[in-house]
Protein backbone atom coordinates (compact mmCIF):
# COMPACT_ATOMS: atom_id res chain seq x y z
CA UNK A 1 0.00 0.00 0.00
CA UNK A 2 1.48 3.48 -1.19
CA UNK A 3 1.49 6.22 1.74
CA UNK A 4 0.63 9.47 1.17
CA UNK A 5 3.30 12.38 1.53
CA UNK A 6 1.32 13.60 4.62
CA UNK A 7 1.06 10.34 6.17
CA UNK A 8 5.15 9.79 5.26
CA UNK A 9 5.57 13.13 7.12
CA UNK A 10 3.83 12.02 10.43
CA UNK A 11 5.93 8.56 10.16
CA UNK A 12 8.75 10.38 10.62
CA UNK A 13 7.66 12.95 12.83
CA UNK A 14 6.71 10.06 14.93
CA UNK A 15 9.85 8.29 15.12
CA UNK A 16 11.99 10.52 15.82
CA UNK A 17 10.52 11.99 18.27
CA UNK A 18 9.17 8.96 19.90
CA UNK A 19 9.87 8.56 23.74
CA UNK A 20 10.39 12.39 24.66
CA UNK A 21 7.70 13.92 26.02
CA UNK A 22 7.62 17.91 25.91
CA UNK A 23 6.27 19.99 28.48
CA UNK A 24 5.50 23.58 28.72
CA UNK A 25 5.80 25.20 31.96
CA UNK A 26 4.43 28.65 30.95
CA UNK A 27 0.88 28.05 31.53
CA UNK A 28 1.52 26.38 34.86
CA UNK A 29 3.78 29.55 35.73
CA UNK A 30 1.05 31.56 35.23
CA UNK A 31 -1.22 30.08 37.52
CA UNK A 32 1.03 29.82 40.53
CA UNK A 33 1.54 33.42 40.02
CA UNK A 34 -1.91 34.23 40.37
CA UNK A 35 -2.61 32.01 43.32
CA UNK A 36 0.73 34.03 45.19
CA UNK A 37 -1.38 37.20 44.19
CA UNK A 38 -4.57 35.59 45.81
CA UNK A 39 -3.28 34.54 48.87
CA UNK A 40 -0.88 37.57 49.90
CA UNK A 41 -4.09 39.61 49.60
CA UNK A 42 -6.40 37.63 51.21
CA UNK A 43 -3.98 37.25 54.55
CA UNK A 44 -4.80 40.45 55.22
CA UNK A 45 -8.30 39.19 56.23
CA UNK A 46 -7.52 36.59 59.01
CA UNK A 47 -9.32 37.14 62.18
CA UNK A 48 -7.31 37.63 64.64
CA UNK A 49 -9.26 35.81 68.11
CA UNK A 50 -7.80 33.01 69.07
CA UNK A 51 -10.39 29.71 68.39
CA UNK A 52 -11.66 29.29 71.67
CA UNK A 53 -14.17 26.01 71.12
CA UNK A 54 -15.46 26.28 74.91
CA UNK A 55 -17.09 29.38 74.53
CA UNK A 56 -20.22 29.76 72.73
CA UNK A 57 -20.31 33.09 71.61
CA UNK A 58 -23.26 35.68 70.79
CA UNK A 59 -24.50 36.41 67.46
CA UNK A 60 -24.48 40.41 65.96
CA UNK A 61 -24.77 42.22 63.08
CA UNK A 62 -21.68 44.00 63.67
CA UNK A 63 -19.59 44.60 60.33
CA UNK A 64 -16.61 45.65 61.94
CA UNK A 65 -13.46 43.06 62.14
CA UNK A 66 -11.65 42.40 65.02
CA UNK A 67 -8.59 44.43 66.12
CA UNK A 68 -4.93 42.41 67.62
CA UNK A 69 -5.58 43.33 71.38
CA UNK A 70 -5.25 41.45 74.51
CA UNK A 71 -8.03 39.06 74.66
CA UNK A 72 -10.22 37.79 77.95
CA UNK A 73 -12.14 34.48 77.84
CA UNK A 74 -15.13 33.94 80.24
CA UNK A 75 -17.37 30.69 80.48
CA UNK A 76 -18.84 28.98 83.14
CA UNK A 77 -15.92 27.19 84.79
CA UNK A 78 -12.74 29.88 84.11
CA UNK A 79 -11.57 33.19 83.05
CA UNK A 80 -8.64 33.23 80.58
CA UNK A 81 -6.04 36.01 79.88
CA UNK A 82 -4.39 35.40 76.19
CA UNK A 83 -5.03 31.64 76.91
CA UNK A 84 -3.66 31.31 80.34
CA UNK A 85 -5.91 30.23 83.60
CA UNK A 86 -6.33 33.82 85.82
CA UNK A 87 -9.76 32.97 87.83
CA UNK A 88 -11.42 29.54 88.67
CA UNK A 89 -15.35 30.25 88.64
CA UNK A 90 -16.31 27.08 90.68
CA UNK A 91 -15.60 28.43 93.54
CA UNK A 92 -17.26 31.47 95.05
CA UNK A 93 -16.19 34.86 93.89
CA UNK A 94 -14.97 37.67 96.18
CA UNK A 95 -17.10 40.21 96.99
CA UNK A 96 -16.70 43.51 95.20
CA UNK A 97 -17.33 45.20 91.82
CA UNK A 98 -14.23 43.89 90.85
CA UNK A 99 -12.09 40.90 90.36
CA UNK A 100 -9.05 40.87 91.89
CA UNK A 101 -7.10 38.51 90.31
CA UNK A 102 -7.96 39.29 87.11
CA UNK A 103 -7.23 42.86 88.21
CA UNK A 104 -3.76 42.14 88.64
CA UNK A 105 -2.91 39.95 85.50
CA UNK A 106 -4.14 42.84 83.48
CA UNK A 107 -2.29 45.27 85.04
CA UNK A 108 0.84 42.73 84.50
CA UNK A 109 0.37 42.68 81.24
CA UNK A 110 -0.17 46.53 81.05
CA UNK A 111 3.23 47.03 82.18
CA UNK A 112 4.81 44.72 79.92
CA UNK A 113 3.04 46.48 77.23
CA UNK A 114 3.93 49.67 78.23
CA UNK A 115 7.73 49.04 78.77
CA UNK A 116 8.27 46.40 75.51
CA UNK A 117 6.44 47.28 72.74
CA UNK A 118 7.10 50.15 70.27
CA UNK A 119 3.47 51.46 69.96
CA UNK A 120 2.29 53.39 72.62
CA UNK A 121 -0.59 51.68 74.79
CA UNK A 122 -3.42 52.68 73.98
CA UNK A 123 -5.65 50.25 76.83
CA UNK A 124 -7.71 48.03 74.10
CA UNK A 125 -9.06 44.77 75.12
CA UNK A 126 -11.36 41.92 73.71
CA UNK A 127 -13.28 40.31 75.85
CA UNK A 128 -15.23 36.82 74.28
CA UNK A 129 -17.77 35.62 76.71
CA UNK A 130 -20.05 33.07 76.53
CA UNK A 131 -23.53 33.70 75.61
CA UNK A 132 -24.84 32.49 78.02
CA UNK A 133 -23.06 33.66 80.86
CA UNK A 134 -24.90 36.28 83.52
CA UNK A 135 -24.78 39.62 82.97
CA UNK A 136 -23.53 40.53 86.50
CA UNK A 137 -20.49 38.72 85.81
CA UNK A 138 -19.68 39.89 82.46
CA UNK A 139 -20.03 43.50 83.99
CA UNK A 140 -17.49 42.55 87.05
CA UNK A 141 -14.85 41.71 84.10
CA UNK A 142 -16.05 44.93 82.32
CA UNK A 143 -15.29 47.23 85.31
CA UNK A 144 -12.40 45.22 86.15
CA UNK A 145 -11.05 45.75 82.51
CA UNK A 146 -11.59 49.57 82.61
CA UNK A 147 -10.10 49.98 86.69
CA UNK A 148 -6.78 48.28 85.52
CA UNK A 149 -5.20 50.50 82.44
CA UNK A 150 -8.14 49.06 79.83
CA UNK A 151 -11.27 51.48 79.33
CA UNK A 152 -11.38 50.39 75.53
CA UNK A 153 -13.28 47.23 75.85
CA UNK A 154 -15.30 45.31 72.74
CA UNK A 155 -16.75 42.40 72.72
CA UNK A 156 -16.65 39.45 70.37
CA UNK A 157 -19.56 38.30 68.67
CA UNK A 158 -20.33 36.24 65.64
CA UNK A 159 -21.34 37.58 62.85
CA UNK A 160 -25.37 36.58 61.69
CA UNK A 161 -26.12 35.57 58.50
CA UNK A 162 -27.40 38.51 56.09
CA UNK A 163 -30.17 36.16 55.29
CA UNK A 164 -33.70 35.76 57.11
CA UNK A 165 -34.39 31.91 59.09
CA UNK A 166 -30.75 31.62 59.03
CA UNK A 167 -29.86 31.36 55.28
CA UNK A 168 -32.95 28.93 54.90
CA UNK A 169 -35.34 29.15 51.90
CA UNK A 170 -38.62 30.50 53.18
Amino acid sequence: MKMSRRAKRMDRHHRRNKGHAVLNLVSLMDIFTILVFFLLVNSGEVQVLPNAKALSLPESAASLKPRETLVVMVNHNEILVQGHRVMDLAQPLPTGTTLPALKSELQRHAERSKTSSLEPFRGKITIMGEKTIPYTLLKRVMATCAESEYPNVSLAVLRKNEKPNGGQPL
